[in-house]
């Protein structure tokens, strides 16, 4: 069989992969993406969420994205950090972290995953410059010094100048192109579920501290008008695994009481999902012809929205390489570039959340006080306030 070229093959179909390509494509180079699953429906009851840092809005904006998702999506204005004790469990400090303070009209937007990915894969059926392959996936992997030769499930074959690998944490491309991870393991599972609420969220993502982990709610579109919240609840694995179980009355319970009723009494309205809270990074981000990005070059406990959104600067900084130097699409030298600029921000972000997880999870009154203390420094402290701000949001 003749393989089909292109300038740039992507394997992974989820948010990371179709930016990518969309991005790519609006620069004038042919993209073909293929992934195993089938194309997405955007299942209306599927609330699972992921909140766009205002710095990923701005370059999805600069791509061509983001006015086909502006609809859906939920502002962030305040992020409310409280840190808890006892149980059941009350605040002993809390503080807000405001748009305002940054002159900025949200630190970020949150945006349901299926209707998102939805909404991308319908862009990028549109493009002339993209071929998507949904039900399809990566077979194999032949890297020449002009090209990648990429076969795939159904046996046909693409001959790429670039070859993007972001295809999640237990990636297929990146394993054939011989790049090795190392992962931290916490003996923490996360839950994630929509909850409804008599309080409206007034714009305020709220991030709750105790031993165990962090309990988030990150406001979602009210539903029927109704206010509603994306819950993600980071405990040791057995601990979720019981809550998973439990029937939505008393999990509904469960999280008011873990919520401190900070929006009233919560009740579940969606799927829940669980999956094991670990950080793990590639030992490189780049192979021949080959580029490692998203959750196939990292992955990071879901703690200030970093996840995705390291994973949108991954594409943001291939993106202008490429479009600086066409000409010298996934050769060693922009390669070469691409590793050096994500290499310092990956792990600088790496080190800084696994470190803010162990302290967030920590139940000794060592911890319990250091976490209070850390929170009133951070916040009362007008420099390292705006500092620890900026830093969050620089994706």
């Amino acid at each position: 069989m003749r393989a089909e070229k292109t300038d740039i093959f992507v394997s992974g179909g989820g948010i990371a992969g179709l930016v990518a390509a969309l991005g790519l494509a609006e620069s004038g180079f042919s993209v073909a993406l293929a992934d195993p699953a089938p194309p997405p429906t955007g299942r209306n009851d599927d609330l699972r969420s992921t909140a766009f840092l205002e710095p990923s809005r701005l370059q999805l904006e600069a791509m061509g994205i983001w006015n086909a998702l502006r609809d859906a999506a939920t502002p962030l204005e305040v992020l409310r950090v409280g840190n808890c004790k006892g149980d059941p469990p009350r605040i002993e400090t809390e503080r807000s972290f405001r748009a305002a303070d940054l002159d900025m009209p949200a630190l970020g937007w949150n945006l349901p995953n299926a209707l998102t990915r939805r909404r991308l894969a319908d862009l990028a059926k549109s493009s002339p410059r993209i071929d998507l392959k949904f039900g399809v996936g990566f077979s194999s992997l032949l890297t020449r010094q002009s090209e990648a030769i990429v076969g795939l499930t159904d046996g046909s074959r693409i001959r790429a100048r670039l070859a993007i690998a972001a295809d999640g944490s237990a990636s297929p491309l990146r394993e054939a192109a011989g790049v090795e991870v190392e992962t931290t393991r916490y003996g923490q599972k996360a839950l994630a579920f929509a909850v409804s609420h008599p309080l409206p969220h007034a714009a305020t993502s709220t991030e709750l501290y105790l031993s165990g982990g962090a309990f988030v709610l990150v406001p979602l579109p009210d539903q029927n008008g109704v206010p509603t919240s994306a819950v993600v609840w980071m405990h040791d694995g057995p601990e979720v695994l019981r809550l998973a179980k439990l029937d939505d009355a008393a999990l509904g319970a469960a999280a008011t009481e873990r919520s401190c009723d900070m929006l009233g009494p919560l009740s579940p309205i969606s799927d829940r999902q669980v999956w094991p809270v670990i950080t793990q990074r590639a030992h490189r981000y780049i192979a021949q012809r080959v580029a490692v990005i998203a959750e196939a070059a990292h992955v990071l406990p879901p703690i200030g929205a970093q996840g995705l959104n390291v994973s949108l600067a991954d594409i943001w900084c291939l993106l202008e390489l490429a479009r600086d130097a066409p000409g010298e699409l996934g050769t060693a030298i922009q390669l070469d570039a691409f590793a050096r600029l994500r290499r310092r921000d990956v792990l600088a972000r790496t080190r800084v959340i696994d470190l803010y997880n162990r302290l967030c999870r920590d139940g000794t009154p060592a911890g319990q006080l250091f976490r209070s203390a850390g929170l009133r420094l951070a916040s009362d402290w007008a420099p390292l306030r705006s500092a620890i701000m900026r830093a969050g949001l620089a994706s």
